[in-house]
Parts: structure tokens; C-alpha cells; sequence
């Protein structure tokens, strides 16, 4: 077997049709990956699940500093229950055959690039399930990673919590090293409570939970959002002139409505289309 491979990666995600990185994850462009920090968490789930896409939200997290939003692409570890004879067959492999270094927690981090989110399943062990501590959250950042989505455990919260521009999900705090686990897959499908994630999906993380936005589906879904903010802030703002009540901005609009929200949004100044795109409102 080998960790993180190409060939895999491009099979597993055969929607994507734009750029890839070297290890054959889709490369989500950056101006999306920056716009997607705007959406909300219902906007970022929506439209991926009217496309389908039933189980790509995980709720329930402890997190360190719930008034920031953690977006990037997915890097994915899945581990699991020790069993000593994988466990030892993938260890030899890793530090032989792929000239892995250190602990098998670690492989994983030696290939986060710049806006990457490690995305680990650990079959939310908390007890001898801390994937990172201090050190490995700041080795995280170093490499230009945004934040990480353990679900496990954690340890070193009081040093993790310094870190700058870094965002935390886990399950757990807990003082206890990482044991008894086995690393089997980087960058495979990952299932992470009742969601799945896969190498290249856009993490989307605020304090109402965890979306796993689909590589293929990121811009539309930025623009989705974006679609979904300028509607609300025309209705808004009908509602507090008198022009329209609550109940018509919240129903089908009329031909006239819409004719309206066009006018509207011509006549927007460049600062007031920013504020409003662009401003997060949570």
C-alpha cells in the first residue's frame, strides 16, 4: 500500500475538472477558498445538500475560539484500534518503504500545505486520542495550515490556544499522549461523526459546526451564498422602509419585486456591495 497516493486521489475525486496539487488533491481555487469564510454554516451546507449531498455536517465540537471561522482544504488521516500486527507491518512500511520520520501522527502533518485543514478521524477517542498537542498545532501552522478538525482529542490546550490564525475543532481535552491508535490512511475518505469528508473538500468551520464542502461544488456554493446575502439585505431593507412586510420578502417575490431587487443592486455603491459580501455577519 502507500500513503497518499496520486492515482487514488484522482479516482476518488473524479468530478473535479480544474488544477490539482502534487499529490493529486483538487486545488479549490484561492479567491473561493478566501469567499467561502463569508458563508454562513446554513449556506455552506445548502447547496451541496440540494445537490445530494446528505451527510457533509458534524456538529458538537469543542472549540477554543468560537468567534473565528476555519476554512481550507482538506488534508484526511483515518485511524484506527490498535491491532499489533497492522500496526506493525504499517510502521516498517511507513519509515522504510516511504521514509516517513517520528510517530505515525505526525506523517500526516509532514504534507499540509499553505490553507490546508488536517481533517482526522480518530473514532472520537478522546482518552489517549489527542492528535496534536503544542507542538504538532504549531508545526501545523509553520507549514501555512489554517486550523485542524480532530475527531478525537487534544492535548496542550492552554499552548494551542496562542497560536495565531490557527482554528481548533475537536471532541475533547485530555492530558494523555496518543496510544493505541494505527494510522491507515492519508488522504482517503474520512468519516467524521455523520459526515464524510474527502482530500480536497473545502472545510468550513464556525461554532455552529463543521461543513465538508465538496471540491466540485465550492464555487457554486460561494456563489449560492453570495446570491442568498444580496437577497436578504434587499429584503431588509424593504422591510425597515415599509415598502414591503415580512411575509412578502419571506415568499416568492413578484415579477415587480424582482425588478426592484435588480434596481437595487445597480444602484449599490462599491463599499455597500463589500459590506455586504464581504463583512462576516456572525
Amino acid at each position: 500500500m502507500k500513503y497518499n497516493n496520486r492515482e487514488d486521489i484522482i479516482q476518488l475525486t473524479p468530478l473535479w475538472k480544474g488544477d490539482r496539487f502534487d499529490d493529486g488533491r483538487p486545488r479549490v481555487a484561492d479567491d473561493i477558498v478566501r469567499r467561502m469564510k463569508f458563508c454562513t454554516t446554513e449556506e455552506a451546507w445548502a447547496y451541496p445538500y440540494e445537490k445530494g449531498y446528505k451527510f457533509q455536517w458534524e456538529g458538537g465540537w469543542f472549540m477554543p475560539h468560537p468567534e473565528q471561522v476555519l476554512v481550507g482544504r482538506a488534508v484526511t488521516a483515518v485511524f484506527v484500534p490498535h491491532r499489533p500486527d497492522l500496526h506493525d507491518y504499517l510502521m516498517e512500511y511507513g519509515h522504510t518503504a516511504e521514509k516517513r520520520i517520528g510517530a505515525m501522527n505526525s506523517w500526516v502533518i509532514q504534507t499540509i500545505q499553505k490553507d490546508d485543514v488536517v481533517v482526522v478521524d480518530l473514532f472520537e477517542k478522546i482518552f489517549e486520542g489527542t492528535f496534536t498537542g503544542g507542538n504538532l498545532s504549531t508545526a501545523i501552522s509553520s507549514r501555512g495550515g489554517n486550523g485542524q478538525v480532530i475527531f478525537g482529542g487534544m492535548r496542550d490546550l492552554q499552548q494551542v490556544e496562542t497560536i495565531k490564525d490557527f482554528v481548533t475543532f475537536c471532541k475533547g481535552i485530555d492530558p494523555t499522549g496518543i496510544n493505541n491508535v494505527t494510522l491507515t490512511g492519508i488522504n482517503v475518505p474520512a468519516r467524521i461523526g455523520r459526515a464524510i469528508c474527502l482530500p480536497g473538500d473545502i472545510v468550513h468551520g464556525t461554532k455552529s459546526g463543521i461543513t465538508f464542502v465538496p471540491a466540485h461544488l465550492a464555487q457554486e456554493t460561494v456563489e449560492y451564498s453570495e446570491r442568498t446575502r444580496m437577497r436578504e439585505a434587499f429584503g431588509f431593507a424593504m422591510v425597515r422602509k415599509g415598502t414591503y412586510n415580512s411575509s412578502q420578502v419571506d415568499t416568492e417575490w413578484t415579477k415587480d419585486m424582482e425588478e426592484e431587487f435588480k434596481r437595487w443592486k445597480e444602484n449599490l455603491s462599491p463599499r455597500e456591495l463589500e459590506k455586504i459580501l464581504w463583512e462576516v455577519s456572525y
